[in-house]
C-alpha cells in the first residue's frame, strides 16, 4: 500500500496567496478640547478621597487627557504612595514639576527620606535640572537623616545651578545644617543673606535653641528686634525654650507679657512652651497659671503640664510635647503631684501617648507606686505600645526601683528592638537590686551581641554592680579599660563609684589618692561617699580632710554636717562635734527629716522621721515597738552611732 502512494505523481502546487493590502490607518482620535480639560482638573482639585481620584482618572484614560503631573500633585496631596509611584512610572518622560511632587511627598507625607533622595538622583542622571522648588525638599530630607556631606553635596549643586541664593534654599540649608549640628555652617548661610526676613531669623534661633545654645538663641532673638523684625508664634517657642534651657525667670516673664501684647494663642505650642519654661526654672505656680489659662487641653497641653521639659523638634511635634506635663511635676520632686495630673487627663478623656507613658512610669518609679506603674503597663500592652523602645525602658526602671525585677527582666527580653538606654537600664536594674554578677554577665552579653556599643552610662552601671557587690578588682579592672579599650573618658560618675568601692572596701588612703588625682575637682558626691566611710571606720584623719572641702563646698547642706557631727562623735572628739553642730546652726542649716513611701490600695502614704501626724501614726509606732522588742529577743543591739 506504501509502496503504492509513493508510485503516484505528487501533487500540483497551489498557486500563491496575493498578499492582502495594509489596513487603512484608524483616525486619531480629536484631541480633548479645553473645556473638557478644564473639567478634568476642576474635578481632580475637588476630590477629597482616593477613590474619587481614581475615577477621574479612568475618565482621564478614557478621554486621552494627559495631565498625570495634576493627578501626581492630588495623590500626594491625599497621601497614596502606591498609586502616586504607579502613575508616576507610567509617565513616558517625567519632567522636572513630576519629580519635584514626587519628591516633595517622598520627604515630607510619606517620611521616607532615603527614597527622596534617590529620587533626585534620578532625577539628574535624567538629565533633569533641579530647581528651586526641588533643594528644598531634598535638603529637608537630607536635614532628617543628618547627612550633613550629603548636604553640603547639595549646596553645592545649588550654588552651580544658581538656585543657592532663593530665599527657601538658604533657609532650607540653614535648618539642614542647624539639625546635623553643624551651627557654624548654619550661622555662614545666615551672615551670607543679602536680605534677611522674619523666617530666616526664625530658622538660626530655631537651631541655637535645639542644638543646644541658649545663650546665642537669645542673643540672636535680641539682635533680630533691634532689627526691626518683631517675634511671632514661631519665635516666641525657640526663645522661650531657651529661657527654660539658661533657667533665665526674668527674661521668661518679660516674653510672657510680650507674647500677651501680642495677642499670641496660648493654646498653640506658645502656651506649652511658658508651661515648660516654668517648670524648668522651678517656678510651678506660674507654669499652672499658665496651664489653667489654656482652653482647648489636648495632649499637648497636658503633657507640657505634667513635663515642663519640652523640645520642639517638627519630626516629632506631639510626643516631644508629651513629654513636658507630667514631669514637670516629677523633675521638681513632686511625683504625686504628677501622678494626680495624670489622673487628672484620664478623667478629662485625653488619651495619652507613649511620651506620656514614660514620663508618668518615671514619677510612678520615684514614689515606688507599682499599682499604677502596674495599671500603666497594662494600659500600653492593649494599645501596643509594649514594642517602643522607650516605653519598654521605662517599664523596665519603674519594675526595676519597685523591686519587681523578675518583670523588668521580661520586658527586656520581649523587646524586639534594644538600644544603649535599654541595655544600660537593664544592667543598672541588676546593680541596683544587689544581683551584680548579673549585672556583669549582661554587660558581657551586650558585648558580645555587638548591636550598640558601651558608653559611659553602661560603665556607670558596671561599676556601680562592683561596689554592691564589694568587687574590687573587678571595678578597677573596668575602670582602666574605659578609656583603653572603648575610648570613652571617665566622667565625675565613675570616679565616684571608685571613691564607693575603695571606701567600702577599707581603702580609704588609696580613695583620697584617687581623689587627688582626678583630672577635676570632686563634687559633693564623691566626697560624700568617702566622708560616710570615713564615719564607718572611725578615720577622722581623713574625714578631718574631706570635712574641709566638702563644708566649702556645699555649705547648706545638712548631711554633710551631720555625717561630720558623728563622724567625730564616734571618735569621741566631742569637742569638735559640738564645733560643726554650732557652725550647722550658725549658718542656719537645718536638718531635712528623712522622709519614705509606701503604697497601699493605690494609695501613696508618705512617713518622715519623727512623724505623727499620719492618721495611723498610732499603729504604726505600735508596730515598730513590737519589732523592737522581737530585736531584743533576738539578741539583736543597734548600733546608734551610725544612726
Amino acid at each position: 500500500m506504501l509502496q503504492r502512494l509513493q508510485a503516484k505523481a505528487p501533487l500540483p502546487k497551489l498557486p500563491p496567496v496575493p498578499a492582502l493590502p495594509p489596513p487603512p490607518p484608524l483616525p486619531s482620535p480629536p484631541p480633548p478640547s479645553s473645556t473638557a480639560v478644564g473639567r478634568v482638573l476642576s474635578l481632580l482639585r475637588q476630590c477629597v478621597t482616593v477613590a474619587a481620584v481614581k475615577r477621574v482618572h479612568a475618565h482621564m484614560l478614557a478621554a486621552s487627557i494627559r495631565k498625570e503631573n495634576s493627578l501626581l500633585f492630588r495623590l500626594v496631596e491625599l497621601g497614596d504612595r502606591d498609586y502616586a509611584a504607579a502613575c508616576f512610572r507610567g509617565i513616558p518622560s517625567p519632567d522636572s514639576f513630576a519629580y519635584n511632587v514626587m519628591i516633595r511627598g517622598l520627604a515630607t507625607s510619606w517620611a521616607d527620606h532615603p527614597a527622596a533622595l534617590e529620587l533626585h538622583l534620578l532625577m539628574l542622571r535624567s538629565g533633569l535640572r533641579p530647581d528651586n522648588y526641588t533643594y528644598p525638599f531634598v535638603l529637608a530630607a537630607t536635614a532628617s537623616l543628618r547627612w550633613r556631606r550629603h548636604g553640603e553635596a547639595v549646596q553645592s549643586l545649588a550654588f552651580k545651578s544658581g538656585h543657592h541664593s532663593e530665599s527657601h534654599t538658604q533657609h532650607s540649608l540653614m535648618s539642614m545644617y542647624s539639625r546635623c549640628g553643624d551651627m557654624a555652617s548654619a550661622r555662614r548661610v545666615f551672615d551670607e543673606l543679602s536680605t534677611r526676613d522674619l523666617v530666616s531669623w526664625n530658622s538660626l534661633i530655631s537651631g541655637y535653641s535645639k542644638m543646644g545654645f541658649p545663650g546665642e538663641a537669645v542673643e540672636i532673638f535680641r539682635r533680630m528686634r533691634l532689627a526691626g523684625f518683631e517675634p511671632d508664634d514661631m519665635t516666641l517657642v525657640s526663645v522661650v525654650a531657651a529661657c527654660g534651657d539658661l533657667g533665665d525667670l526674668s527674661l521668661g516673664r518679660w516674653l510672657e507679657e510680650l507674647a500677651a501684647g501680642k495677642g499670641a494663642d496660648l493654646d498653640s505650642f506658645v502656651g506649652c512652651a511658658f508651661v515648660s519654661m516654668y517648670g524648668k526654672c522651678g517656678d510651678l505656680d506660674s507654669a499652672r497659671r499658665v496651664f489653667d489659662q489654656m482652653t482647648n487641653r489636648h495632649v499637648v497641653a497636658w503633657n507640657a503640664m505634667i513635663s515642663g521639659q519640652v523640645y520642639f523638634d517638627e519630626a516629632t511635634p506631639f510626643s516631644c510635647l508629651v513629654e513636658s506635663t507630667i514631669c514637670k511635676y516629677s523633675q521638681n520632686g513632686l511625683s504625686d503631684e504628677a501622678i494626680a495630673l495624670f489622673k487628672s487627663m484620664q478623667e478629662a478623656s485625653v488619651e495619652p501617648n507613649e511620651v506620656t507613658i514614660v514620663t508618668v512610669l518615671s514619677a510612678c518609679a520615684a514614689v515606688g507606686a507599682l499599682d499604677m506603674g502596674e495599671w500603666v503597663d497594662a494600659y500600653a500592652s492593649q494599645r501596643g505600645l509594649l514594642t517602643d523602645v522607650y516605653v519598654g525602658t521605662a517599664l523596665m526602671d519603674m519594675y526595676a526601683k519597685c523591686g519587681n525585677l523578675g518583670r523588668a527582666i521580661q520586658i527586656f527580653e520581649a523587646m524586639p528592638q534594644k538600644n544603649e538606654v535599654s541595655w544600660n537600664a537593664m544592667i543598672s536594674a541588676f546593680a541596683f537590686n544587689g544581683q551584680a554578677q548579673e549585672a556583669l554577665s549582661l554587660f558581657g552579653r551586650m558585648r558580645d551581641e555587638k548591636t550598640v556599643q558601651p558608653n559611659d552610662i553602661t560603665f556607670v552601671g558596671v561599676l556601680s554592680a562592683c561596689v554592691h557587690a564589694g568587687l574590687l578588682d573587678e571595678g578597677r579592672r573596668w575602670f582602666k579599660s574605659m578609656h583603653q579599650a572603648f575610648g570613652i573618658v571617665p566622667q565625675i560618675e565613675h570616679y565616684s563609684c571608685m571613691v564607693d568601692l575603695l571606701a567600702r572596701a577599707g581603702c580609704l588612703e588609696e580613695a583620697w589618692e584617687f581623689i587627688e588625682a582626678m583630672p577635676e575637682k570632686p563634687d559633693a558626691v564623691v566626697l560624700g561617699a568617702l566622708l560616710a566611710a570615713c564615719r564607718i571606720s572611725k578615720n577622722v584623719e581623713i574625714g578631718d580632710r574631706v570635712i574641709h572641702r566638702l563644708l566649702e563646698l556645699e555649705p547648706g547642706n545638712s548631711g554633710n554636717y551631720v555625717i561630720s557631727s558623728k563622724l567625730y562623735a564616734g571618735s569621741k572628739r566631742w569637742e569638735e562635734s559640738a564645733r560643726i553642730r554650732g557652725l550647722m546652726r550658725e549658718r542656719g542649716v537645718t536638718k531635712t527629716p528623712g522622709c519614705s513611701w509606701i503604697q497601699i490600695c493605690s494609695e501613696v502614704h508618705e512617713f518622715r522621721s519623727g512623724d505623727a501626724l499620719h492618721s495611723r501614726s498610732a499603729e504604726v509606732y505600735q508596730i515598730i515597738d513590737v519589732l523592737k522588742h522581737e530585736m531584743r529577743i533576738e539578741g539583736y543591739i543597734p548600733n546608734i552611732n551610725l544612726v
